[in-house]
């Protein structure tokens, strides 16, 4: 994608977000652009899961380890299909409690996912995100999207457009603005590939409310 002389940052309305600025999003992400949105935790980095280039600029802005898999969003459990190859039923069991919302689900990737990201592994993780501009955003654009943080690997987890800003400058192509997140914790991360599920990262979903719908 051509290198963006400016880093732009549009307002968008947290609870009802502007189709137009969605569709600007939408067009900058399909030509393998970087765009950052809110969610129910933080701000997300957003590009075009599917996408190589995209994801490798991903990796560059961050300075991530290329080992570190990158979690995704997407609209909705119908799109699990071209991603997994396997939904447990204890899988059901965590999205029909907590989706959307602020849980990752670590299931086996479908062979032909890129490389970068799985990290390598068989698998991938993924989650619906409850916030009106993240589930607006992924079902416009009809494809996963990435949701890592919009923040250099280890630095402070970005609430503000301004955190954005500090930290990745100009490597974004756009921030959509809806003010801050409530960013107290990440998603809650579940590895459901192994029996019984492993609790990867506890973040915004209580452990005990996973242990209470699984094991009741």
């Amino acid at each position: 994608m051509p290198h963006r002389s400016s880093l732009i940052t549009i307002k968008v309305t947290a609870k009802n977000p502007e189709e137009s600025v969605i569709q600007k999003a939408c067009s900058i992400l399909k030509e393998g652009g970087l765009v950052a949105f809110p969610t129910e935790t933080f701000y997300g980095l957003g590009a075009d899961a599917l996408n190589e280039q995209a994801l490798k600029r991903v990796f560059a802005l961050k300075r991530r380890d290329y080992a570190k898999p990158l979690l995704i969003i997407i609209a909705e459990k119908d799109q699990l299909h071209s991603l997994v190859s396997d939904i447990p039923a204890v899988a059901e069991k965590l999205m029909d409690s907590f989706w959307p919302g602020p849980l990752t689900i670590i299931f086996k990737a479908k062979k032909g996912l890129p490389s970068l990201l799985t990290g390598g592994t068989d698998t991938v993780g993924i989650r619906i995100s409850s916030h009106p501009v993240a589930r607006s955003l992924a079902s416009t654009f009809g494809l996963p999207l990435t949701a890592t943080s919009a923040n250099l690997s280890g630095g402070r987890n970005p609430i503000t457009a301004q955190d954005i800003c500090n930290q990745l400058g100009e490597g974004v192509d756009l921030i959509l603005d809806a003010g801050e997140t409530k960013g107290i914790k990440g998603s809650t991360i579940i590895d459901v590939t192994l029996s019984p599920p492993r609790i990867v990262r506890e973040g915004d979903v209580p452990v005990s409310e996973i242990k209470r719908i699984l094991f009741l």
